[in-house]
């Protein structure tokens, strides 16, 4: 077959091309085209007969995205979703392989890059990470950000991959970081559906775009429909762009450049986006181009069939509009090619895509049934020892008797073998036993890796440098000791911005920033509109081109209006594309303890919920959170940091390396040595329960109290296990709600860290009450854990253990 790429090279300048030239790139282009058409009707096939699970796919979009695909170029960025196969494959990006790779799950990225089998089909990524977790070189390469499907979730992302271009373009100290960037030139391609247009994230970023004057260029395609919601229903006037207009800029105002064309339109559609990208690309102006009369000849996926929601009319109509046969007849039309030609070039694409699907599905079967040989030969070689022969037959008979069997069918059965045989003992059965093992470890290494990179700039491998403090280290407020840190980092690390709510021009509500705007100027510290979600992807995409940035969410409390994209985007990131793609942004937020519901959360049960693939620190004053700062910013990870309200004005030594020394996450700290019980808690809590520990020792109790630093890694050595050893007695204090934070240390603690057996009573948590702090130190007292609380929660545990040395209080 002929070479099935056309990656963008910019402007195509027609006089230089023969009439026999342009023949060539477009019926190379129609090919392309044809092949991702029929790569759509076979995955369809292929879950419809049970070999793949579930199908999304691209039809319909096929001629807008070859247009798109031409002026994509290398150092370029894509953050899309679901439909945009056809450029994939235009781009080179993806091939048809790989499509059906990810279609059949096939877990090995060397069969599918994009996601080694986690993401369903048409969910793309390219791998700009090393094995070793370095960064490629992203300017020698086309790069797409790993897609989701939350059909608008990517867009914050794509602010921060667009916003990337313009920091490398006016930051003239960030020349060096060739690698990632030629003078900001590169543009952040962005595609999403009509329907999704209507999430509030698309509203949001794009706003944001249009303040910030970033290379963004944004394809809507518009097929009138959201599954089966038409645009009368999703979207005022039904017309995207017509709602959009007041952002068209004017001489002297900020905006946007937008285009409308239509989906089956080659020619304008080509026109159009080399016009379109030029303007966004040379003077770094956001663009929309919507795309309309689009159709989707499949329906949305495999799940339904839209003939149950479109009208006959409409029907009618996409069949007669369908892009490629607009194409084709256009093709003919201008002598490019005629209708027998034609005929043969589409009955060589089917004939290569099907040989493509063929070889995807062969590629994985092999593997798996070697497998399945070995397990069967396995269970046979047990059963012919064992006094189980008939019950082994069967499950190995079983096995052999599965339609499309899988991985799990194999190991399964090697389960089941070895249940049947439990307290036998043979080589056979050790046989067995060890071919299982061995496949769990792949197993886990293929579905349940790489939830961070792991790399050696891990922040778990982070060298540990103590504070060190001079004779007169003077005594300062805690924000002051941030500020320290920050500024000596910034003056350190070039490529480290912050940005965020009031942290410019004021240095942050708390001051942690205070000053720094004016030493480091306004492209490195920079103040946000209200936006917590596209405030979490500008850092994200940020950190995809090798920046390293701080974003700040005002309040913890306010961490919820940014969830979507730190828990689907962010927290999933690594997993998600397999170790393929990082974006190591810190997220700086303050919490716990200050006045009233929006103001004083401790919402750590959503955050440990919703965030794995983030550290989540909990620093209890301002010098821990430096510490953690100084490895973050060292490190490749992402990670969440909730300083404390109500810690900035109290006093705390300023170490004299604020900027260098280190605090290792996921290391737990004994903050006070004692016999009688340990209670482990974070965060502003720390300082009740320090302040209980006093009385509680002049009434005779002794207690260990255990800061963890972090809840995620928590307590890496097992400190708190084993100060179980030594008092017996567990108590967790936590400011979150009943059952929150709490029940995830218990677990911790109890479970991984077989805590459980070394307790002589029933460990107990002391928490917030089940609704968010009222207003006022009333409040605060009567719905958080207080002095009170905790002094009467000890003794009460010490009490039931020895009453008469504890007689009961109440």
């Amino acid at each position: 077959m002929p070479e099935t790429t056309n990656p963008g090279t910019g402007k195509i300048d027609l006089a230089e091309l023969s009439f026999d030239d342009f023949k060539n790139i477009v019926i190379n282009d129609y090919r392309i085209a044809y092949e991702s058409r029929q790569a759509s009707i076979i995955g369809r096939r292929e879950v419809l007969t049970g070999k793949a699970k579930f199908g999304i796919f691209g039809d319909g979009k096929e001629v807008a995205q070859l247009a798109m695909a031409k002026v994509f170029r290398k150092g370029d960025w894509r953050a899309g979703y679901y439909r945009d196969q056809t450029f994939m494959f235009a781009t080179g990006m993806s091939n048809l392989k790989e499509f059906f790779a990810q279609l059949y799950a096939h877990p090995d990225v060397e069969e599918d890059p994009s996601s080694g089998g986690r993401q369903m089909n048409c969910h793309y990524a390219t791998r700009f990470i090393n094995e070793d977790g370095s960064w490629k070189n992203q300017v020698d390469s086309m790069n797409c950000s790993s897609d989701m499907s939350t059909t608008g979730g990517h867009m914050p992302r794509l602010l921060g991959l667009a916003y990337a271009s313009k920091l490398y373009r006016k930051n003239k100290e960030l020349k060096s970081l060739d690698t990632f960037s030629v003078n900001g030139n590169e543009v952040a391609f962005g595609t999403i559906g009509n329907g999704a247009t209507s999430e509030g994230l698309f509203f949001e970023v794009f706003n944001a775009a249009g303040v910030l004057q970033v290379p963004m260029a944004i394809s809507i395609w518009d097929d009138a429909y959201a599954i089966s919601v038409p645009a009368s229903i999703q979207t005022t006037k039904e017309d995207i762009s017509e709602v959009l207009k007041g952002f068209q800029r004017e001489e002297g105002t900020n905006g946007y450049e937008i285009f409308k064309v239509r989906g089956w339109d080659y020619v304008a559609l080509c026109e159009t986006y080399e016009h379109a990208i030029n303007v966004c690309r040379e003077e770094h102006v956001p663009v929309l181009i919507h795309v309309v009369e689009m159709t989707q000849p499949q329906g949305h996926s495999t799940s339904g069939s839209h003939e149950r929601y479109k009208t006959k009319d409409r029907l009618t109509w996409e069949g007669e509009h369908d892009c490629l046969l607009k194409m084709r007849d256009w093709m003919i039309e201008s002598a490019i090619i005629n209708d027998d030609d034609l005929t043969v070039l589409e009955d060589e694409a089917k004939k290569y895509v099907r040989e493509c699907q063929r070889e995807a599905w062969n590629n994985l079967g092999d593997k798996i049934k070697a497998d399945i040989d070995e397990a069967v030969h396995l269970i046979n070689e047990l059963a012919n020892t064992s006094a189980y022969k008939n019950e082994l037959g069967e499950v190995s008979a079983e096995l052999l008797a599965c339609i499309d069997p899988g991985r799990k069918d194999a190991v399964g059965a090697a389960r089941r073998a070895l249940r049947i045989t439990a307290g036998q003992t043979s080589a056979e059965r050790a046989a067995l036993s060890k071919w299982l093992n061995e496949e769990n470890i792949k197993n886990t290494d293929r579905y349940n890796a790489k939830l961070f990179t792991g790399s050696a700039s891990s922040p778990l491998k982070i060298n540990v440098v103590p504070a060190e403090y001079a004779d007169d280290a003077p005594l300062i407020d805690g924000r002051e000791v941030l500020n320290a840190c920050f500024d000596a980092n910034f003056e350190r690390d070039k490529t480290l911005v912050a940005f965020g709510e009031d942290v410019g021009a004021i240095g942050d509500v708390n001051q942690g920033f205070a000053g720094l705007q004016s030493k480091f100027g306004d492209l490195r510290i920079t103040d946000t509109g209200i936006r917590e979600s596209s405030i979490i992807g500008k850092g994200m995409g940020l950190a995809m081109r090798g920046l390293k940035p701080i974003a700040e969410i005002q309040y913890v409390d306010y961490l919820l209006y940014a969830l979507t994209v730190l828990s689907d985007d962010l927290a999933s990131l690594s997993y998600r594309t397999a170790g393929g793609q990082k974006a190591p942004v810190i997220i700086r937020t303050r919490g716990h303890r200050l006045e009233g519901i929006w103001h004083s959360g401790s919402p750590l049960g959503i955050v440990l919920g919703a965030l794995r693939g983030l550290h989540i620190c909990v620093p209890r004053n301002m010098t821990q959170a430096a510490g953690m700062y100084n490895t973050l910013v060292r490190s490749d990870e992402p990670a969440l940091v909730i300083e404390c309200l109500n810690g900035y004005r109290l006093k705390e030594k300023l170490p004299a390396n604020v900027g260098e020394f280190t605090v290792p996450l996921g290391k737990a700290e004994i903050l006070r040595e004692g016999t009688d019980m340990t209670v482990v808690s974070y965060g502003s809590t720390l300082r009740i329960v320090q302040e209980a520990a006093v009385e509680l020792e002049k009434i005779g109790i002794s207690i260990e109290i255990i800061d963890p630093q972090t809840l995620y890694p928590f307590d890496i050595d097992n400190i708190c296990g084993s100060s179980l050893q030594k008092t017996n007695k567990l108590l967790v204090v936590d400011e979150d709600l009943p059952g929150s934070a709490s029940a995830y240390i218990l677990q911790k603690i109890l479970e991984l860290q077989n805590g459980y057996y070394a307790l002589d009573s029933p460990p107990k948590t002391i928490s917030a009450k089940e609704h968010r702090p009222p207003y006022g130190s009333d409040g605060d007292y009567f719905s958080k854990p207080s002095v009170d609380d905790i002094i009467e929660g000890v003794y009460e545990m010490m009490s039931e253990s020895n009453p008469s040395k504890y007689p009961p209080i109440y």
